[in-house]
């Protein structure tokens, strides 16, 4: 270290030699070796979980997990053997789950280069391997391994297979409102009622822009979250605010007043003239958060499915 940064540090601390960091201590959320001592005690002496749960100050639950993580094939529960296997889990940083089972990894592989959607994945080898365990994985670890720049264990040219064809992922923009946005007076998706916000009545729709490679065609998507039936709207002049805002209210018009509730849609600059179509439609329209796509899962599930066919719902 420097003589200046030396001083600098003296100064910051006030020219006292500062304290030591006391000893760092078990988060309380884990069990310690002296509970499990004490839950295989009580064990031998035939007290139920929830009886042990009660003297720990633990909730049943967690004791329960902590039986059935740590006993062994016999039925026994070894207290310093549960304390060590679980010191081991906790361990980090962890193998990747694709780079540690090549079995497993093959197997994703194979289904990817088959254009299957990691939630796809993930169902079949709880389908097909209902007995074992180590061939599980959830569809955030696929995507993380296909998406993230390290290495996980699938090779990036699999991240074409998927619906978006998307290389990597995106950092979630941390504010509502970004500065020179085009979007003013927007309400959002937490300021929603809960007669828009639940799927028990139809009427409540979740629309999108999607434009084309080049910019040269776009549609507008409406998907109705109750009874999943979609609209698609070609747009064949251009895409803005006027034109978007007139294909929605074309695609409203020949709905009855109980199927327009409200509609919910992305912070694209095409609602720049939301108050518009609200006053045209009598629809309120509601934003999500900034890249958080999953608060209109409706919507884009339907335009990854989208394929032009009568099935879908209708072109206008």
């Amino acid at each position: 270290m420097s003589r200046v940064i030396g001083t600098r540090l003296r100064k910051q601390a006030g020219y006292k030699i500062p304290a030591l960091a006391p000893a760092r201590s078990h988060p309380s959320r884990y069990l310690e070796l002296r509970e499990r001592i004490q839950i295989a005690d009580l064990l031998q002496l035939g007290q139920s979980i929830r009886t042990i749960a009660a003297q720990l100050g633990r909730s049943p639950s967690t004791v329960s997990r902590e039986l059935r993580r740590h006993r062994d094939a016999t039925g026994r529960y070894l207290p310093r053997t549960a304390q060590h296997d679980a010191e081991v889990q906790r361990s980090r940083p962890k193998p990747p789950r694709l780079v540690a089972d090549p079995r497993l990894r093959l197997l994703v592989q194979r289904k990817l280069n088959r254009c299957w959607s990691p939630d796809e994945i993930s169902g079949w080898l709880r389908k097909s391997f209902p007995d074992d365990l180590t061939m599980r994985v959830c569809p955030e670890t696929i995507y993380r391994a296909l998406l993230l720049r390290e290495d996980h264990g699938l090779h990036k040219r699999f991240a074409l297979k998927l619906r978006t064809g998307r290389r990597i992922r995106k950092t979630r923009w941390t504010s509502r409102f970004k500065q020179g946005s085009r979007i003013r007076n927007m309400t959002m998706i937490d300021q929603r009622p809960a007669e828009h916000s639940s799927k028990l009545l139809a009427g409540n729709w979740e629309g999108d822009l999607l434009v084309g490679v080049g910019s040269v065609s776009a549609m507008v998507t409406l998907r109705e979250r109750k009874t999943q039936y979609g609209i698609v709207v070609n747009l064949p002049v251009d895409h803005t605010a006027a034109s978007v805002n007139a294909a929605v209210v074309a695609a409203f018009a020949p709905l009855p007043r109980h199927l327009k509730r409200s509609l919910t849609w992305d912070q694209g600059v095409e609602m720049s003239s939301h108050e518009a179509l609200t006053a045209a439609t009598g629809v309120p329209i509601y934003f999500p958060e900034r890249s958080s796509p999953w608060q209109r899962g409706a919507n884009e599930n339907f335009n990854g499915l989208v394929d032009w066919s009568p099935e879908v719902g209708h072109l206008i």
